[in-house]
């Protein structure tokens, strides 16, 4: 049976979101019910979603979500990549303020069948556990794209940029009982990375055409690579043993304002709620990911 998932994203700015929603639309086990988008410019993300869409020819509902966070100041206040929106075919219109409604309907129609993928920082998904602390428990799972748990670095900030960017919507989320509760940190996406050149070599296929055209924008005004941390989070819905995991507790930081969003781990047990990545097998990762049609 295919996989039943809803997509939560802040596609826009870092392009790994655009190469996730791909990989999604590509895959022949995935049955992507929707697509929710987060932080600024949440209609223009909206639209960056939809010309995927339309290139992979499905019809897939599309709401913009939350632009603020619930209590922090915005990071994220625009969307650089609808840059390219005039070059590609794309929904114009969107219905208002329904995000968290169409989540709350469709998770409720079909109870334990559902894996919420979250990608971007998790305003849409904690306003969602607050109005209806029962969806959770509704859940197959929640996977998440987020934190830094393992390995860090001298050097690196371990304040990781979806976990922070609503570290309240966080903590709810966090503090929520859900059957799969997935955390794939840039501790360990980072060991995922293609330079600019090999995206471009190795691109290949309609879908993700919209895709390298998003990425010339990423590469040109930020990093002349694409890290794949969302999208080996979604690989993981699919191919769980491409990472292995660790039991334990997240808590989000909160008190101290110079870290805040930061993630703390404590290591558990097999009865733990939390499930969090600790490494990957880079080269099976990047097989599984080509071995798709796009």
């Amino acid at each position: 049976m295919k996989e039943k998932v809803l997509l939560d994203t802040d596609i826009g700015m870092d392009v790994d979101d655009a190469v996730c929603l791909a990989y999604l639309l590509a895959h022949p086990q995935c049955d992507l019910l929707g697509i929710t988008t987060v932080t600024g410019e949440a209609e223009k993300r909206a639209m960056l979603a939809s010309v995927l869409c339309r290139v992979a020819g499905r019809d897939i509902p599309i709401f913009p979500g939350a632009e603020d966070p619930l209590l922090v100041p915005q990071k994220q206040k625009s969307a650089p990549q609808a840059a390219a929106l005039r070059r590609w075919p794309h929904q114009r219109r969107f219905p208002e303020g329904a995000a968290i409604e169409f989540l709350r309907t469709t998770i409720r129609a079909h109870p334990g069948e559902i894996t919420l993928l979250a990608i971007g920082p998790l305003t849409n998904i904690g306003l969602l556990f607050a109005v209806d602390p029962d969806i959770p428990a509704l859940l197959k799972g929640l996977v998440m794209m987020g934190g830094y748990f393992f390995h860090r670095l001298e050097g690196v900030d371990p304040v990781e940029w979806n976990a922070s960017g609503d570290p309240h919507a966080s903590t709810i989320v966090y503090r929520s009982r859900v059957a799969l509760h997935r955390s794939v940190g840039l501790d360990v996406t980072r060991n995922v990375v293609l330079s600019a050149d090999q995206v471009r070599q190795q691109f290949r296929g309609a879908l993700l055409e919209p895709v390298l055209d998003y990425a010339e924008i990423w590469f040109k005004d930020y990093y002349p690579s694409i890290t794949f941390h969302d999208p080996l989070a979604a690989a993981t819905l699919f191919e769980p043993d491409l990472c292995r995991y660790r039991m334990g507790t997240v808590a989000i930081e909160l008190a101290d304002a110079a870290t805040i969003g930061l993630t703390h781990w404590q290591e558990g047990s097999i009865r733990s709620p939390h499930q969090v990545a600790t490494n990957v097998d880079r080269e099976a990762y990047f097989r599984h990911f080509y071995s798709l049609s796009y």
